[in-house]
């Protein structure tokens, strides 16, 4: 028998079939060498904030789909973006470049995204002056820098990542940005969790909110362990973007900064490293192996505020590194590297050199690592006029 439906059922039936299923389409970007750039609009049934949404390097844009159905679904509209050479937007694909290849790849990401912005706050119905950002891992790099491009980001969500000393300065700064943060504690790239401790903690705003797990992965991988999360996050943009423009939802939490976060955060800042090194100091006369700060963590600040043209901060940083990592072979190539931004060439080569005595009796790093220190190390000497025996 044929089941019979009322007008008025059928009516309610396809209400709900419009809410569950934003419009959605495959947007064909064009960046400025030609390159298509992939990505996809999902578009709200009404007139409403905008959110950019940027995948960790290690996935590609369709990991954000139901939040960002889910988002449109509430009257949000979304942008999802595969960057070069990832998912199906063009270019060389980015896991098979070399280390150079990689790096000038990178460096047109900025102008790529700016694209992809621009049509987002270009959309029929988008609140221009209220979008969100939100990445996952160098998606969270990449979000806040979009923040500092676009005065129009006006909350951000980031799982997972770092940023620059310029990004970090603009949070440091950004006193009505809201800013949600979220980590777990068996990231594969365990970096990670300190990242996003510091970031949280640096962060100006009062309306900021941590989402940290025990267990969950890196990035938009926490989603299907935690359903909580892509809530907490849909939550988060009605709130700061929608129905409260630059408040957060939920109670204010106060969790605890980890003295190292805190430490890290001291070196970063003009003077720090001085001051970090005085502690150090201190705290070797009670125990002669004590390391206040993280090895790797120190040497990407250092080349940060190189980066930045800082040379004299970044050297500083990197010679503090030296002295707490005295039998590492990449602090000194690292340090190697900041006394040649810095024109001091003998120092330079005696830092190279030692960097390559080490490695003979280095047994903790991997070959691949070892390798890619020797290299680094008897490029600059070879640079330098001294060709190693």
């Amino acid at each position: 028998m044929t089941p019979r439906f009322s007008l008025a059922f059928l009516l309610v039936f396809l209400t709900r079939i419009a809410v569950a299923s934003p419009a959605q389409r495959i947007v064909d970007l064009t960046a400025s060498d030609g390159t298509n750039l992939k990505a996809t609009y999902f578009a709200a049934a009404k007139t409403g904030p905008g959110v950019l949404l940027l995948h960790q390097c290690n996935r590609q844009r369709k990991v954000w789909d139901d939040l960002a159905e889910q988002l449109a679904a509430a009257g949000i509209h979304v942008l999802t973006l595969d960057y070069r050479g990832f998912g199906e937007s063009g270019g060389d694909r980015f896991e098979k470049l070399s280390p150079e290849a990689a790096q000038a790849q990178v460096k047109k990401r900025p102008g790529d995204i700016d694209i992809a912005f621009e049509y987002l706050i270009a959309q029929p119905g988008v609140t221009r002056d209220r979008i969100g950002a939100g990445g996952a891992s160098c998606g969270v790099h990449n979000s806040v820098q979009a923040a500092l491009r676009h005065p129009e980001v006006k909350s951000l969500v980031l799982l997972s990542g770092s940023t620059d000393l310029s990004g970090r300065q603009f949070l440091r700064r950004s006193v009505k940005l809201p800013v949600l943060l979220s980590v777990a504690d068996d990231d594969e790239f365990t970096a990670s969790i300190l990242e996003i401790e510091w970031l949280y903690s640096l962060a100006a705003s009062p309306e900021k909110r941590p989402a940290h797990y025990t267990t969950g992965g890196h990035g938009a991988d926490m989603f299907p362990v935690h359903p909580d999360l892509p809530k907490k996050i849909l939550d988060w943009y009605v709130a700061t973007l929608l129905k409260t423009p630059g408040k957060a939802p939920g109670p204010k939490e106060s969790p605890t900064i980890p003295e190292e976060v805190k430490i890290l955060d001291t070196i970063d800042q003009p003077g720090g490293a001085a001051k970090v090194s005085q502690l150090l100091e201190q705290s070797r006369q009670h125990t002669p192996q004590a390391a206040l700060f993280s090895e790797a963590a120190v040497n990407v600040m250092g080349y940060d505020h190189l980066q930045a043209g800082d040379i004299k901060g970044g050297l500083e940083i990197l010679k503090l590194n030296v002295a707490a990592y005295p039998n590492s072979a990449n602090a000194y190539d690292s340090l190697s590297d900041a006394f040649l931004a810095d024109g001091q060439k003998d120092l330079a080569k005696q830092n190279a050199k030692r960097a390559l005595d080490l490695l003979a009796s280095d047994t903790s790093d991997p070959e691949q690592r070892r390798n890619a220190i020797r290299e680094s190390a008897e490029q600059k000497l070879k640079q330098l006029g001294n060709t190693p025996q």
